[in-house]
């Protein structure tokens, strides 16, 4: 396996840092509005202008529309520094940010209308594959109803999962399909324990027309045969889709459990002489401590080694190794699951103040625990497909 660390320099350094400074500088400003955009469901249009600002939403964006063309290391880190501040804002800049790069995939007809007249037009997701398609001339009909498209209220623009059956029967073709905001209509229904910011309404379509050239082919995107390499040529786009939108969906916990560890820091060098069993100076909060950042530690560099694995392999031929496609989808899948480890452990042990209403350690408790419930951070299919993959069997996932 190509698993090796490799020591790649970052794809323009000057705007890498110019992005990890504005997503620093923006910490204290989100952890203002975090009260308030919980309270409201959603995150406001202020930090979402921030963001475009920022020019966040396009780190992965083509350069022809405006973007930058960064590569992922860029993506991630801006995430951790923002969900330090509001773990909400950090997931819908995840969701909302990682479009730019399957929009990149599209055919460049598609692209131009999202993007031809204004490159800071936002793309909502929800990728389960409830829609009814029936093929007509040109392209498709289309009808369904999807949960969890975070920031939709933000966006013009929505990529939703459907399946197309073949008339002669046979295995369904999954396909997203590319919808404009005057052929929808969101719906509130977010009202959730954990990531109430994020603002994951509901989607209705009804029996609209999609073009051919809107849709998107899941075995496109699984054998790197996407249209929209004919004008986004930078191998940046080589790296699967699918590696690229799991990781959106499981950095935010990262930022914000090294946030809950920052903050239990905190309560223990404050706690007060009367309560000397969670001082600084007890043995069993300073092992706490110890392995809350040895484990944040390792999450991280796995994180990056991928990528730099990705970044490395994406353009040479044959790409990156299935076997190393199936272990980061693996890995990625295993945030959540690491992440809750500390996050239980520092909840457990926090004390008294916890468990009232406001308390900063409860909320981030509250939605990294919320954000397991997504599919990408199960890690059950996805550990046996590795392990069968080891022991000889074919990959069945093509989400990879």
């Amino acid at each position: 396996m190509a698993l090796a660390a490799i020591t790649k320099e970052r794809t323009n350094p000057d705007l890498h840092n110019e992005m990890i400074r504005k997503a620093e500088d923006l910490i204290p400003v989100l952890k203002k509005r975090s009260e308030s955009a919980n309270i409201d469901r959603r995150i406001p249009k202020e930090t979402i202008q921030d963001m475009k600002d920022a020019g966040f939403f396009k780190i992965l964006q083509p350069k022809q529309y405006g973007g930058h063309e960064l590569d992922p290391h860029t993506f991630s880190e801006v995430q951790l520094r923002i969900a330090q501040g509001c773990m909400s804002t950090a997931w819908v800049l995840g969701v909302v940010g990682i479009h730019p790069f399957q929009l990149a995939l599209y055919d460049d007809k598609a692209q131009q209308e999202v993007w031809g007249e204004d490159d800071n037009t936002l793309v909502s997701s929800s990728y389960a594959p409830m829609g009814q398609v029936t093929p007509v001339e040109g392209g498709f009909k289309f009808s369904g109803h999807w949960q969890w498209s975070s920031g939709s209220e933000h966006c013009d623009w929505a990529l939703l999962g459907g399946l197309i059956f073949p008339p002669e029967g046979g295995a369904p073709e999954y396909r997203t399909f590319l919808i404009p905001k005057s052929d929808y209509e969101i719906k509130d229904t977010w009202y959730s324990m954990g990531l109430k910011a994020t603002g994951s309404q509901d989607i209705h379509v009804n029996d609209v027309f999609v073009p051919e050239y809107r849709t998107h082919k899941q075995s496109d995107g699984f054998n790197l045969t996407n249209p929209g390499y004919e004008v986004n040529k930078n191998d940046l786009y080589k790296i699967p889709w699918g590696q690229l939108f799991v990781r959106a969906v499981s950095t935010p916990a990262i930022g914000a459990t090294k946030k809950m560890l920052e903050l239990f820091i905190d309560g223990a060098n404050n706690k007060a002489s009367s309560d000397p069993a969670k001082l600084a100076g007890d043995t069993h909060t300073q092992s706490i401590v110890a392995e809350a950042s040895a484990k944040l530690d390792a999450i991280e560099t796995v994180m990056f080694r991928n990528y730099d694995v990705m970044v490395d392999h994406a353009g040479n031929q044959g790409g990156i190794a299935m076997i190393d496609r199936v272990k980061f989808r693996y890995d990625a899948s295993l945030v959540i699951e690491k992440c809750l480890e500390v996050v239980d452990t520092l909840f457990s042990n926090a004390g008294g103040g916890a468990v009232f209403a406001g308390s900063d350690i409860q909320k981030i408790f509250l939605d990294v625990h919320t954000s397991r419930a997504h599919v990408a951070n199960n890690p059950v299919s996805f550990s046996r497909n590795y392990g069968a993959m080891q022991l000889g069997v074919e990959n069945t996932d093509y989400f990879v």
